[in-house]
């Protein structure tokens, strides 16, 4: 099942209602010599794309096919110029206005994508989907009662609608409401079982009560998905919550054999070493995040608090000094340098 995109991590953050997506708020008909674009001949399949609509300029699938390609190069603003063509060449399909309102979504242009969806109801009202994103929104904004009016449009449209059940759940979920939440995802999971979002969800509310079904969701999920590290991860953390440390250690060292730019198991492996004050070992998982990532200003912390554990002061005031040029509003570096009597 091909769904959209949904933001379900803790939604904290305030929103910013950001102007402008790269100069693609503009509704008007892609310019004739729009196709010569030399950017269209970066890639092969591209290439070929754009030889199909020269040859076939009155077709609006063949933009909307484009746009997709478009979209998994990471080209936005172009992406939504095509599917503006398609909507101007085939004005009743709603999933192209849809389209353009997820893309300016995912750019965080809440104003913006608000527009498109609306665009998209008006050609077809029922559409489950847009409906569903527009919930989506306003899970974002925390328009909770919003949210809920518009899943409950989609889901008396179709009643088995998975995707439903999955944002109700996450609006229970950031609600702190975690009875019903987890009821919404299990519904979901009976809806769809190849739901993997959903299972993943589970485990995560399982794993927070310290609930062992919780490794059971996450083995599905990583069944469902092996290429994804973040199960393996995850079983680090409900062993980490548990004061199991061994076989913590063990998940997280499985993880980044997985994935070596798993960046969160080298820093939670890192924190279990040194507080078994294997200060040195810590260190190299740092190292390793600093080498990965040279403007993560927490490596730098963590590392430098490995060396003045070490009695490697002038390293240690280094690394301090690199985080807090990184992110000058970190406070931990400062405080370390004021002990170290180097920042006043």
């Amino acid at each position: 099942m091909k769904r959209f995109s949904i933001l379900f991590a803790g939604i904290t953050a305030i929103i910013l209602l950001l102007t402008g997506c790269k100069g693609c708020h503009s509704s008007n008909v892609v310019a004739d010599d729009y196709n010569n674009n030399p950017v269209f001949n970066s890639d092969p399949n591209l290439r070929q794309m754009t030889e199909h609509i020269k040859s076939n300029p009155g077709d609006a699938s063949l933009y909307a096919i484009r746009a997709g390609m478009l979209l998994k190069l990471k080209m936005d603003s172009l992406a939504i110029k095509d599917y503006q063509k398609a909507s101007s060449l085939d004005t009743n399909k709603a999933e192209y206005y849809g389209a353009i309102g997820q893309i300016l979504f995912d750019d965080k242009d809440i104003n913006g994508s608000l527009v498109w969806f609306q665009k998209a109801l008006a050609k077809d009202p029922a559409d489950p989907i847009t409906h569903l994103k527009i919930a989506n929104l306003f899970l974002y904004t925390r328009d909770y009662a919003k949210a809920f009016q518009q899943i409950d449009i989609a889901l008396r449209k179709d009643v088995h609608n998975p995707e439903g059940y999955f944002l109700k759940g996450m609006l229970y979920k950031d609600m702190k409401d975690t009875l019903h939440s987890i009821s919404s995802f299990q519904t979901a999971l009976q809806e769809d079982p190849d739901f993997r979002d959903a299972a993943i969800q589970l485990a995560l509310l399982y794993s927070a009560k310290k609930d062992p079904i919780a490794m059971q969701y996450l083995d599905n999920a990583y069944k469902k998905d092996s290429t994804d590290a973040f199960p393996i991860f995850a079983r680090g953390v409900f062993y980490q919550n548990k004061g199991d440390l061994v076989n913590a250690k063990e998940e997280y060292r499985k993880c980044i054999i997985k994935d070596r730019h798993y960046i969160d198991a080298y820093f939670n492996l890192g924190y279990i070493l040194m507080h078994e004050d294997s200060v040195e070992k810590a260190f190299r998982q740092y190292d390793i995040v600093v080498n990965l990532q040279p403007d993560n200003p927490t490596a730098y912390y963590d590392r430098g608090v490995c060396y003045e554990n070490m009695k490697k002061k002038s390293e240690a005031i280094m690394d301090y000094r690199r985080a807090m040029a990184l992110d000058t509003s970190y406070s931990s570096p400062k405080i370390a340098l004021r002990q170290l009597g180097v920042l006043h």
